[in-house]
C-alpha cells in the first residue's frame, strides 16, 4: 500500500508539473498574516461572521472550535469523543457540519449556540466538505466529489475530477469559492479550482514556501485549510500544526 501511495503521487508531481499544460497556474501574494493555533491538526476550515471555524483531527483530540481570527484563541469548542477522528466542516443552513474520516458519522451543530443537534451516517470516508448554498459538497480521498443532500447525508451526484482527461486524487479540504470548488491536494503545496458541473480544473495555485522554513517545527505537517469571506472577497490558508494563517492573493 505504501508502494502504491508512493507511485500515485509521483503520478500528481507529474501532473501538476506538466510544461505543456495549458491550464492557468497562479502564484500567491501573502496581504496579512495571523496567528494559528499550532497543536491544531486542521481537517476543516471556515471563516463565518468574523471568526475562523476549525475541525481538528487525531484520535483523543479532536473538536470543532470558533477561533478568534487576531490571536488564534479558542473561543468555544466541542470535542469528539476519542473514537472519532474529526475531518472536513462547513456551515449550511444555520447549521455547522462535521465530518468525521473513517466513521461514516456527521455531527450536527447549531452555529450560534454550538450546541450538539445529532448526527447523520453517509457512505463513505469523510475528508473534506463545503456547500454551494444547495447541496453538500464531499471528497473522500479520491478524484471524486459527491453532491449531499444536507437533510439525509444522501448521494444526490457526482463529478470525477480531471485535468486535460487525467484524474486529480488526493482532494482533501474543500471551499466553495465565487461559483468554484478549491481543493487542497493531500500531501502537495497545491489547491486545484474545479468547475463543480464538469469536475475539471480551471486552475492550480502553487503555495510552495509559502510557511517558512524557520517557522517549522519537528510536527509541522501538510498545507490543509482554505476559507473564504465572500463579503470582502478574503482567502485565507493554513495547514496542520502550522503557526500562521495567511490572507493571499492570486497572481
Amino acid at each position: 500500500m505504501i508502494q502504491n501511495t508512493y507511485i500515485r503521487i509521483l503520478l500528481l508531481v507529474v501532473l501538476f508539473a506538466g510544461t505543456a499544460s495549458t491550464i492557468p497556474r497562479y502564484g500567491y501574494k501573502i496581504e496579512d498574516v495571523l496567528p494559528h493555533n499550532v497543536t491544531a491538526y486542521t481537517q476543516g476550515f471556515f471563516y463565518h461572521d468574523g471568526h475562523f471555524y476549525e475541525s481538528t483531527g487525531q484520535y483523543g483530540s479532536s473538536m470543532l472550535a470558533q477561533v478568534e481570527m487576531s490571536t488564534g484563541r479558542v473561543l468555544r469548542s466541542h470535542a469528539l469523543d476519542r473514537r472519532y477522528f474529526g475531518e472536513g466542516a462547513c456551515i449550511f443552513n444555520g447549521m455547522i457540519y462535521q465530518l468525521t474520516w473513517t466513521e461514516k458519522t456527521c455531527f450536527i451543530y447549531d452555529a450560534a449556540t454550538f450546541k450538539l443537534l445529532g448526527t447523520r451516517r453517509y457512505n463513505r470516508e469523510g475528508w473534506g466538505i463545503t456547500t454551494d448554498g444547495k447541496e453538500l459538497i464531499v471528497s473522500d480521498g479520491s478524484s471524486v466529489l459527491y453532491f449531499l443532500d444536507p437533510d439525509t447525508m444522501l448521494d444526490k451526484r457526482s463529478i470525477s475530477v480531471t485535468m486535460e482527461g487525467k484524474e486529480v486524487g488526493y482532494l482533501n479540504e474543500l471551499e466553495y469559492i465565487e461559483g468554484e470548488i478549491w481543493a487542497n491536494i493531500f500531501m502537495s503545496d497545491q489547491i486545484v479550482r474545479i468547475d463543480p458541473v464538469t469536475g475539471k480544473v480551471t486552475g492550480v495555485i502553487d503555495l510552495k514556501g509559502i510557511l517558512p522554513a524557520s517557522l517549522h517545527r519537528p510536527t509541522t505537517d501538510v498545507l490543509n485549510g482554505i476559507a473564504y469571506d465572500p463579503i470582502t472577497k478574503s482567502i485565507w490558508i493554513t495547514g496542520k500544526y502550522w503557526p500562521r494563517v495567511y490572507k493571499i492573493s492570486l497572481k
